[in-house]
């Protein structure tokens, strides 16, 4: 008996101090900062609104950028020989004479002449479904492809045209595409100007929300300072605590961004038979921002969580320097 007391009073000591430690490594594991309150989820909500703004702009710029440099490189890509029908006018022998000239002539890469089907879905806004095209003086197409390298002499090839078939014209597309990229630019500039304005007001949001929450935590701060607590470590706890809140709330902005583009990309491809998706298509493409949208959103919304946290810090930085500057009566 007196052997086992013996053991059982060397062993309470550590079994008190394992205790004391389990204890203390549960304390250190609670965060100082409330993990959940109503001005947290409310600054989360807000970054979320705004992050979803600023990437549906920044996602709209990239698309009218990216449709603009398509519409550049067409230009060097194909050229139209429109065919004018006229009464008594064979108009299947002249797209077969036009094919068969233009094919073997240097720098046209390809000619195809645009079916019936393609031509009735061009008028089908203005003519309506099942347009009989035998019945309607119809101009007829042939697009032909353009070496970019090599291109042909516009001129010369104009003026063959013109002599094999006087009711053919060519058009290269350059006066309305340059006009339309023109516009296009000018809407990227505008887009970025706007992209900009919404970035700060995101900017301006976050700070002014977050401390707004932070002033909530007010009486957590000088707590931890009066108790001896360094500066570094509250504004680390804090920092923290606010960079989950601030990339939770754009994770959920940006990702909602992208679902909206997703959701028209795939309903401009679920529609694309019809006239009006083809027409939304050749002017602002497929929707798809891309990897290069991808990248700019994500690195957008790192940027509003990282000003979070940063805010944060800089929001007890500045009130641990007022309350030092009180004096004890003050405080």
């Amino acid at each position: 008996m007196t052997e086992l007391a013996a053991r059982l009073r060397a062993r309470l000591p550590a079994r008190l101090a394992a205790i004391l430690e389990r204890r203390a490594e549960r304390r250190r594991l609670t965060p100082i900062v409330p993990p959940g309150n109503v001005a947290g989820r409310a600054l989360m909500t807000v970054i979320a609104i705004m992050t979803f703004l600023a990437a549906l702009t920044l996602g709209a710029v990239i698309l009218v950028s990216d449709t603009a440099s398509d519409w550049e490189s067409e230009i060097s890509r194909e050229i139209t020989v429109q065919v004018e029908p006229e009464e008594g006018f064979d108009m299947a022998g002249a797209l077969a004479l036009l094919r068969d000239r233009l094919s073997g002539m240097p720098g046209v890469v390809s000619v195809d002449v645009l079916g019936d089907d393609a031509t009735s879905r061009l008028l089908e806004p203005w003519l309506g479904a099942g347009t009989d095209l035998s019945e309607l003086p119809v101009p007829r197409l042939l697009i032909l492809g353009i070496d970019e390298e090599a291109p042909p002499d516009f001129a010369a090839l104009r003026a063959d045209i013109e002599n094999a078939v006087p009711q053919a014209s060519l058009d290269d597309h350059r006066a309305w595409i340059s006009r339309l990229v023109s516009m296009a630019r000018a809407t990227v500039v505008a887009g970025v100007a706007i992209l900009s304005l919404v970035l700060v007001a995101t900017i301006l949001t976050v700070v002014f929300a977050t401390r707004g929450a932070m002033s909530g935590n007010r009486q957590i701060i000088e707590v931890l300072h009066f108790v001896g607590a360094r500066s570094g470590f509250i504004a680390g706890e804090f920092q923290r605590h606010f960079l989950r809140l601030g990339l939770a709330g754009s994770l959920a902005g940006g990702a909602a961004a992208l679902l909206v583009f997703a959701g028209v990309g795939w309903w401009a491809s679920a529609n694309s038979a019809t006239p009006q998706a083809d027409q939304i298509t050749a002017l602002f493409g497929s929707f798809a921002v891309g990897w290069t949208g991808y990248l700019s959103i994500f690195a957008l919304v790192l940027a509003i969580g990282l000003v979070t946290a940063l805010t944060s810090r800089l929001t007890v930085m500045r009130q641990l320097a007022a309350i030092d500057m009180l004096s004890p009566v003050e405080r």
